[in-house]
């Protein structure tokens, strides 16, 4: 199972490619959910109003089972489809790349536009940093009061977040693990006196 995948640590925005007089400019967001897409889109819009196409392609969860490619009035397959081809060929998902058309008064047919909005798509890109991202799964502990300190030095160990700590007698945490790492840490609570925990 994968738990690791790659994506973008911040928007690009404005990488320009020129091509027989029509600009291509392209955008690149990192993704969290597909109605993210609307919001990005209507801010490059307000950029670029006067683009003859906004064309874009995303790809979303953990093996870019989630995908649209739009060639936004360019002829089908000629824009989004290369936009889409270079979020996998540098095997990113929840990321969206937008590339918006400035018409220079010369067709480039479709094989032209192909390669104009994969060059765009690529230099875009290239320009971002890629991050690998760890999946995280959210773990929830009750216990005694007094096995604070060994709860919090197992958390520590395995480099738990902390998200809601309940002090009392009786003390609940909710806590982020790398998924990686759910099995390891699932065995050590197992062997602990008094404890509860699930995950959520």
């Amino acid at each position: 199972m994968e738990f690791s995948y790659s994506t973008l640590k911040s928007p690009v925005e404005g990488i320009l490619l020129k091509e027989k007089g029509s600009k291509f400019i392209g955008f690149a967001f990192p993704l969290a959910k597909e109605a993210d897409l609307k919001i990005y889109l209507g801010k490059v819009k307000e950029l670029h109003p006067k683009a003859t196409h906004h064309c874009y392609a995303f790809r979303l969860g953990m093996n870019g089972e989630n995908y649209r490619a739009n060639d936004d009035g360019e002829p089908s397959g000629s824009a989004g489809l290369p936009i889409y081809n270079q979020l996998l060929a540098n095997h990113l998902t929840n990321v969206l790349v937008i590339v918006v058309r400035y018409y220079g008064g010369t067709k480039l047919g479709v094989s032209g536009l192909v390669k104009a909005y994969k060059e765009s798509a690529k230099l875009t890109l290239d320009a971002a940093e890629i991050i690998i991202e760890e999946l995280e799964s959210d773990l929830e502990i009750k216990f005694s009061f007094n096995q604070q300190n060994i709860i919090f030095t197992l958390l520590n160990k395995f480099g738990g977040k902390i998200m809601d700590f309940l002090s009392d007698d009786d003390c609940k945490i909710c806590a982020k693990i790398k998924t990686s790492l759910k099995e390891s840490i699932s065995e050590k609570l197992s062997e602990m006196q008094n404890i509860e925990f699930k995950w959520l």
